[in-house]
């Protein structure tokens, strides 16, 4: 693969890129070693193969705390609590303290497997609060709605469950970034300058992300020391500090400050639950995923299944056949998803409704029959759709996607010596008061809905309901034992459907499944938005089946960073992380 076609391709400004080159070379000797030790730019990765404990997150910096807590004797989860806590530290333009935590776990000793969803919550006899914004004419006008934090409940439960590691000790790293700063990369400035509609709602948010009124630049230290003295006290009083204890209270009085009426017992009302997860067969493979209310493993299932009986395997990669296949697919898996929901809420909800093979072959049945018997090539070109002419999508555009959340959340895949795996996501998603900062931690509420069905973040306000979100925790095994777990920030909705395609039908290696164009839904207008890596033959098969395609940028951070470990046909264990973002795959050798 050539480097310079991969940055002409990735979602970097030019600018940018040459602005971070120029200023590197003027930044403080410290600066520039931490740059050149922790910030890994989007590109090429390399997978770490044949060790006895292994990690990928998106950050270099989570990372090496992940392993530095396994090498001293913690486990799994020991590691994944203290990558949390740091990886809400380091990247807060992707995650912090106050937003979500789902949790997927294989107990090794037990063969048993537990989900934990720590979403955040709505008080349920309250309506949903959106604060007026405090801002000039022409900013956005209606922010989120404020949410009941889950981040830290969430690690509170794992802890409790799984911890071996002093509570103290995990949240050392986390202090320690805080206070002395992470080196800023081009693609958190990029993605700070993406997500300014976000933080821009009251002065706070645009004073953390943008102090002196202008947003931080590459290779600056951001520090954040009201945010560390909020974690000592973390550290100290554990993580009911920001549950119940002082800085939740701090929290409240800003929400009731601004009208929210919010009282303690809102912080609790809806505690963290444990979940049997989701289990389907895949050929030869059992895939684990995120039962509901998230509805992650019923769009996984709907899609693969159908894809079984398109006979997916018999197909070509990258084939016009396949990605027509592939687009249908996702688009009836998440139009049906929409009908699952909350069991807590609904008592009569039946999640078997949408594992039926009966259900899939009916779809693959109508999908197989739409395809056109007739060249509709000339169709395309009259219709403004790209026809192949040059090997090319001739058309640049988004199709019908319409970024409607931050770009941020956070996964880590984690496997320690004793065998126990951790797939899971922190997210900011569904963060506190949404432009407010308390005691350092930046927060952006909630783009949930409130109707029903809706296809993404839907809550029901009702006692002990959760909010159902999209995420993408997932573990496969075979022959009982894990074989590869993954998951990513960026729709996970539709990408972890295509890369177990990759891996588990088209036998893939996880990197060159991790590393294949991904692409949306087709859409009500025929069309396929796809990174711009597709061969001359599948555009020209696709507008023969009328199908028009319009180009993502070559390697799309939108289209997600999948963090995956795996064990390979001889036991080997390794690990990967996406080439679309800073993501870093290491491990512990024997």
């Amino acid at each position: 693969m050539d480097r310079r076609q991969f940055m002409a391709g990735a979602a970097v400004g030019a600018g940018a890129m040459i602005a971070s080159t120029s200023a590197a070379a003027e930044l403080p000797r410290a600066s520039q070693d931490l740059m050149q030790r922790y910030v890994r730019n989007p590109g090429p990765k390399t997978p770490v193969t044949n060790v006895k404990a292994a990690c990928s997150t998106d950050n270099a910096i989570v990372t090496e705390t992940i392993l530095k807590v396994m090498r001293e004797g913690g486990n799994a989860v020991d590691a994944a609590i203290a990558g949390c806590m740091v990886q809400a530290t380091v990247e807060p333009f992707m995650t912090n303290h106050t937003g979500t935590v789902t949790f997927l776990y294989y107990e090794a000793k037990t063969g048993k497997l537990y989900q934990l969803d720590s979403t955040g919550t709505f008080p349920s006899d309250l309506p949903p609060f959106r604060p007026v914004p405090a801002m000039p004419a022409g900013y956005a006008a209606y922010p989120p709605s404020a949410v009941i934090p889950g981040f830290m409940p969430g690690l509170k439960e794992m802890f409790a469950k799984f911890g071996t590691k002093p509570w103290a000790y995990l949240c050392e790293d986390a202090i320690r970034w805080a206070e002395s700063g992470h080196p800023v990369s081009t693609f958190e400035v990029q993605v700070n300058e993406f997500g300014h509609a976000f933080y821009n709602h009251f002065p706070d948010g645009r004073r953390f992300f943008a102090p002196d009124g202008y947003l931080v630049k590459v290779g600056d230290l951001f520090v954040n020391k009201p945010l560390a003295a909020t974690l000592r006290k973390v550290a100290a009083e554990g993580p009911e500090h920001m549950i119940t204890g002082g800085w939740a209270d701090a929290f409240i009085a800003r929400g009731n400050a601004m009208g929210w009426n919010i009282e303690k017992r809102h912080m609790t009302e809806t505690p963290p639950r444990w979940i049997e997860p989701l289990r389907f067969r895949h050929h030869e493979y059992e895939v684990v995923s995120l039962a509901p209310p998230q509805n992650q493993g019923v769009r996984l299932a709907g899609a693969l299944g159908i894809l079984r009986h398109l006979k997916i395997r018999d197909l070509q990669p990258g084939s016009a056949e396949h990605l027509f296949y592939m687009g249908h697919a996702l688009r009836h898996a998440i139009f049906n998803a929409a009908y699952s929901g909350d069991p807590v809420a609904v008592a009569d909800y039946d999640t078997a409704a949408l594992l039926d093979e009966g259900y899939f072959a009916h779809a693959a049945r109508l999908i197989r029959g739409i395809k056109p018997k007739v060249d509709l090539s000339r169709h395309v070109a009259l219709t403004g759709g790209a026809t192949g002419t040059g090997g090319v999508p001739t058309v640049i555009g988004a199709g019908n996607v319409i970024e409607k959340h931050p770009p941020g959340s956070c996964e880590l895949a984690i496997v320690d010596a004793e065998g126990n795996w951790v797939q899971m996501m922190n997210t900011l998603q569904s963060g506190g008061i949404p432009g407010v900062v308390v005691g350092g931690v930046p927060m952006v509420g909630s783009h949930c809905t409130f109707n029903q069905p809706e296809p993404s973040m839907m809550q029901l306000l009702a006692p002990g309901a959760r909010m159902r979100q999209v995420m993408g925790n997932t573990i496969v095994l075979k022959n009982g034992k894990p074989v590869l777990s993954l998951g990513t920030p960026g729709a996970p909705h539709y990408t972890v459907a295509q890369v177990l395609t990759h891996a588990l039908d088209f036998n893939m290696s996880p990197y060159a499944a991790a590393e294949a164009p991904r692409m949306y839904p087709i859409n009500d207008q025929s069309e396929l938005a796809i990174e711009d890596r597709l061969s001359a033959d599948a555009v020209k098969g696709l507008a023969a089946m009328g199908v028009k395609v319009r180009a993502k940028p070559a390697y799309d951070y939108h289209m997600g960073s999948f963090q995956m470990c795996f064990r390979d046909a001889q036991g080997r264990l390794g690990a990967v992380a996406d080439p679309r973002r800073m993501g870093v795959a290491d491990g512990l050798k024997s």
